[in-house]
């Protein structure tokens, strides 16, 4: 018989997958509503920020990395190089999840940012210093900008279709340890 904790944890890890596959398909479709070149939210990475702050024991760090490095190949950007920096700043979330229980919507939104931000920055600098063509500085921080919009929503969604909250204090995570 399997254990009820393994059981949700595969179930997460399948669902996890099922919205990131939605979503690059969705981002594939030739059907763009911002007629303004306006360009969407990166909602996989939204939905990887909430799920890791959430539930950090419900995305490892391979399904993150797995994740990214086949939107890579979907995508057409230089392989490795965007999970390598997703992998940073999520373990960098990863660390201060537990802290960041309490905060309020605002708080969390200011760390998801400035890590977004940082990893922007990061994947820009090392684009040019390899001397790699990348789209206008503004472009990219429209798309951050966004993405951090979206954030609340992602996370509402979240928690209203799939239940995905906090864990309260003294909760088990699936590996025995407390949250």
């Amino acid at each position: 018989m399997v254990d009820p904790r393994t059981t949700r944890r595969l179930a997460h890890w399948a669902l996890f997958l099922l919205l990131t596959a939605v979503t690059m398909f969705l981002r594939l479709l030739p059907i763009n509503p911002m007629t303004d070149g306006i360009p969407g939210p990166d909602l996989m990475l939204a939905f990887t920020f909430v799920w890791l702050l959430r539930r950090p024991d419900y995305i490892p760090a391979w399904l993150i990395v797995t994740v990214f490095f086949l939107g890579d190949l979907v995508y057409w950007r230089p392989v490795g190089l965007w999970p390598l920096i997703v992998l940073l700043g999520t373990e960098f979330l990863r660390g201060r999840a537990p802290r960041s229980r309490s905060l309020p919507m605002a708080a969390e939104l200011a760390m998801v940012g400035s890590v977004m931000l940082a990893m922007l920055l990061v994947n820009r600098l090392i684009l040019a210093l390899a001397l790699v063509e990348q789209p206008s500085l503004g472009l990219e921080l429209l798309r951050f900008v966004i993405t951090l919009m979206a954030y609340p929503f992602v996370a509402a969604f979240s928690r209203l279709a799939f239940g995905l909250r906090r864990p309260v204090p003294g909760e088990a995570a699936g590996y025995g340890r407390r949250l």
